[in-house]
């Protein structure tokens, strides 16, 4: 039996409180900072030691994100010279014309938005989405709130929650729970089909019953909506790179499926692609000045990489502190993993069962990620994940992935007002509202979602 000492206290109060802070949606960097501080403090006895932890802590987080992180900017630098090309609009001009009517619309929409978010990430895909398909989906009679649930519940539900192309979050989620990452990605499937279908037809049906209730309003919206249609220079290198792009990316797919590329082999792959794509865009669209601007889109890519990495190292840093091989490389030979070991405790004190992990599971992603950030939760479900899979036998992949997409699905954007401006901002509808029309559909699906991988635990 695991005896807990005052470290493993000190570390579970550092949690609450982390809990708590995101639960006031307040940032969480200084308590994890100062809770590393003061158990390296307390494990090492030195002062000195205790700060050399916090630093060691965010670099041990910042190596395991550090692939995560590099493949994320090159594809937002890719992206942008596909802006400059003019084949951003070349690639999502055959999906626009298929929607002919509101029904089609919301499904092509959502659809456009998860294969995009797959591939460049939510964020960008937003404004890709937005600024080509979605004047035409409202046209097609899609009423704005209806083309804004739809993007948003593919993209930065359905697509970040899964990101199987780029594998940011089933990467950092299987760190911290010590699984490999395509056995996380395995164990998603199920639940994320369950979490997709009952979300948006919920939503669909949302969609149509207002269309049918409000008919003459959406009519009106149809007709006043007016969107600046950009003004894109469409040339021969545009074609090139609108076939040549996404017959790039179904090849590194195929690669991966017949080479069996899991994890970081799959990563390096897609980052590979997109800096040899950038470097080829930039090459041909500018020549001699490429040499200067591949430097602006790479540090325009990074800064988009690092501004939404750089508060998931500090939560990680913290949280590693619950795995004893990650804990032992910031504090030093022979630490404890403090949630592993409060794991076998509990579950020699307290009857555990499936049902009741998986809503503290459920719970946890939930809570973090109300600070609106859909990775913040991933280093807390990784560990309760690993926690509970030493204390109790079941399917950690199952328990982490079912933690992640409760995690994402709140933080990454789809019920907190906070999370859902840039799709609100580029639609022209009330974010307070959107996540108000999310929330049922969003709730129903964690609800099922979490029956099922009970059921699968």
């Amino acid at each position: 039996m695991v005896t807990l000492t005052t470290l493993h206290w000190i570390f579970l109060f550092y949690v609450l409180v982390v809990i708590v802070v995101m639960g006031l949606r307040r940032d969480p960097l200084i308590p994890c900072i100062i809770g590393i501080l003061h158990i390296g403090w307390m494990y090492s006895g030195k002062l000195v030691g205790a700060i050399q932890s916090v630093f060691n802590a965010l670099v041990v987080a910042g190596t395991e994100f550090l692939g995560i992180i590099v493949v994320i900017s090159l594809i937002v630098a890719m992206s942008k010279v596909l802006t400059e090309l003019g084949a951003d609009y070349l690639i999502m001009r055959p999906a626009a014309k298929l929607m002919v009517n509101a029904d089609i619309a919301f499904w092509i929409l959502g659809i456009a938005m998860l294969i995009v978010s797959w591939f460049v990430w939510p964020s960008p895909a937003v404004a890709l989405i937005g600024g080509i398909m979605l004047p035409i989906a409202v046209r097609a009679g899609l009423p704005t709130m209806g083309a804004a649930m739809a993007m948003n519940l593919f993209g930065h539900g359905i697509g970040l929650s899964t990101d199987y192309v780029i594998q940011g979050a089933p990467t950092i989620t299987a760190k911290a729970a010590g699984l490999d990452p395509s056995a996380l990605i395995r164990a998603s499937v199920p639940l994320i089909i369950v979490m997709a279908l009952v979300t948006t037809i919920i939503a669909y049906i949302q969609v149509k019953r207002d269309i049918n209730t409000n008919r003459a309003k959406h009519d009106q919206e149809r007709l006043a909506f007016e969107k600046e249609q950009k003004q894109v220079e469409i040339t021969n290198l545009s074609y090139v790179f609108a076939v040549l792009v996404p017959l790039a990316f179904i090849a590194d797919v195929w690669a991966m499926l017949a080479f069996d590329l899991k994890g970081g082999d799959a990563t390096a792959l897609v980052g590979g692609t997109a800096a040899l794509l950038l470097a080829l865009g930039s090459i041909l669209k500018y020549g001699v000045e490429s040499l200067e601007k591949i430097t602006d889109f790479v540090r325009d890519g990074f800064m988009f990489g690092i501004k939404i990495f750089a508060p998931v190292i500090i939560i990680g840093g913290f949280f590693f502190l619950g795995k004893g091989e990650l804990s032992a490389q910031i504090l030093g030979k022979g630490a404890p993993g403090f949630l592993e070991d409060v794991g076998l405790a509990l579950s020699s004190a307290v009857p555990l069962n499936k049902a009741f992990i998986a809503i503290i599971e459920l719970a946890a992603g939930m809570i973090v990620g109300l600070d609106g950030s859909g990775f913040s939760p991933l280093p807390l479900v990784g560990s309760i994940a690993a926690t509970f899979g030493k204390a109790v036998e079941l399917n950690v992949a199952t328990l982490a992935a079912l933690g992640q997409i409760a995690g994402v699905w709140t933080g990454g954007g789809t019920i907190i007002p906070w999370g859902l401006i840039p799709v609100a901002a580029i639609a022209g509808v009330n974010p307070i509202e959107l996540a108000r029309r999310n929330f049922v559909p969003v709730i129903a699906g964690l609800a099922a979602t979490t029956l099922v991988a009970i059921f699968l635990m």
